[in-house]
């Protein structure tokens, strides 16, 4: 299986009151804005009604807000959790070219206006990720870095800036030396990492912290939360660990249980309130049916003003806001779901987007088997379709790892 190893943006609905009038009594323009996440939640973050984020967070119109490009599949380190079996120390010879990453960069343009997110593999790897990196900025679409910070010395750094990336992600898998170094299976990483992340920083880049959370980190969860916040990050994202690729052979040892992801999800909950970092729970959508009951019990509404971005958000976003571009072509609903939607190199990227038969199916959430067809929750929530792919083969069944009992299944 071929997946990334790292992490939702733009929209377009009119909004309108309950006489139909345009949304000005929101204070707001006739029309919600478009862009990314961050440039619409600029213009909406002081709005306390639910309606002006509830729209974006619909996406009614499956707009394609978040591509995840596995540039090469080549990595300098052989992370035990990595989404990639054939994980090579070298570039791949299949590694789309300049030229067709040049072509991507065009057909990504032409289906919409989405973040792009180059990653790996390592993308540092690729001698050209600069010249792309350019191209797609050149073009228009917002770029996002996802490394293992490693290689970003002095001199790494000001090329990252300079090619015009907006962000930057570097993945840090424990609070400590010794619990990173360990999951990623190279002693240094972590202080070559922290050191990578400091060398952006000081020019000004705006820094993301990903984190994989599994048993080996779990006791580490504040630990990982605060490190982020006094490393001067913009944002956190938490990765709740999806059992594909090297994921599947340390499942059995690496993953929570249904019960430890609720408390964990709660307590990153807690976290998200002190509002002094950017907070999104990736690979969890169980966390935006928490959300709302932790809301609903505090007596307040999920809004802009109360909730930040992830009030514009929802649980799993594969296929209807969210793909994945693997190294070779192939386009996938997210990097850990082993369904391909159809390939670059054979049909025109836009019309998987709007066409694949796969992504169809991922827009209907009333095709969801199990408890999550029977939720009230899993229009915010869908479960994790990749989880549901790895118990049981069929990417729409129910999510494995949450311990909701719906209402309706409790009427029965």
């Amino acid at each position: 299986m071929h997946f990334i190893n790292n992490v939702e943006r733009i929209l377009g609905a009119s909004m309108k009151d309950d006489h139909g009038n345009g949304s000005g009594s929101h204070g707001m323009p006739d029309g919600m804005p478009e862009g990314t996440i961050k440039e619409v939640y600029s213009q909406i973050k002081g709005h306390g009604d639910s309606k002006v984020s509830s729209q974006y967070m619909k996406n009614m119109q499956n707009k394609l807000r978040l591509v995840f490009w596995e540039t090469t599949a080549g990595c300098n380190l052989e992370c035990i959790h990595c989404r990639r079996i054939d994980v090579s120390t070298q570039l791949m010879k299949d590694d789309l070219t300049t030229k067709e990453s040049f072509e991507l960069v065009d057909a990504i343009v032409e289906a919409g206006n989405p973040i792009l997110v180059l990653s790996g593999g390592e993308p540092l790897f690729r001698p050209d990720i600069f010249d792309i990196a350019k191209y797609a900025v050149s073009k228009g679409l917002t770029v996002a870095l996802a490394t293992n910070g490693t290689l970003v010395d002095e001199d790494m750094a000001k090329k990252i800036v300079d090619s015009g990336v907006s962000r930057v992600a570097i993945s840090l898998d424990g609070a400590d030396a010794d619990t990173h170094d360990k999951f990623r299976k190279l002693k240094g990483s972590f202080d070559l990492a922290i050191k990578g992340f400091k060398n952006l920083l000081a020019l000004g880049m705006g820094m993301q912290v990903n984190c994989t959370i599994a048993k080996h980190n779990a006791h580490q969860f504040r630990d990982l939360y605060n490190l982020a916040v006094n490393l001067g990050a913009e944002a956190i994202h938490i990765f709740m660990l999806v059992p594909v690729g090297c994921g599947v052979e340390i499942a059995e040892d690496q993953m929570l249980p249904a019960e430890k992801y609720e408390e964990l999800l709660n307590l990153f909950y807690d976290l998200s309130k002190e509002a002094v970092i950017q907070t999104k729970a990736t690979c969890s959508p169980h966390y935006f049916r928490i959300m709302r009951e932790r809301a609903k019990e505090e007596g307040v509404k999920i809004t802009p003003k109360t909730h930040g971005m992830a009030a514009m958000t929802k649980g799993c976003l594969a296929g209807t806001g969210v793909c994945f571009v693997s190294h070779k072509g192939e386009v996938f609903p997210c990097g850990y779901l082993p369904v391909e939607a159809g390939h670059i190199k054979k049909q025109k990227f836009v019309d998987i987007w709007k066409n694949s038969p796969v992504f169809e199916k991922l827009r209907q959430p009333d095709l969801l088997g199990g408890k999550c067809g029977l939720c009230e929750y899993k229009k915010v929530c869908e479960g994790c379709r990749a989880r549901a792919f790895y118990e049981t083969g069929d990417y729409m069944a129910e999510e494995p790892y949450c311990i909701y009992t719906p209402k309706m299944a409790q009427k029965e």
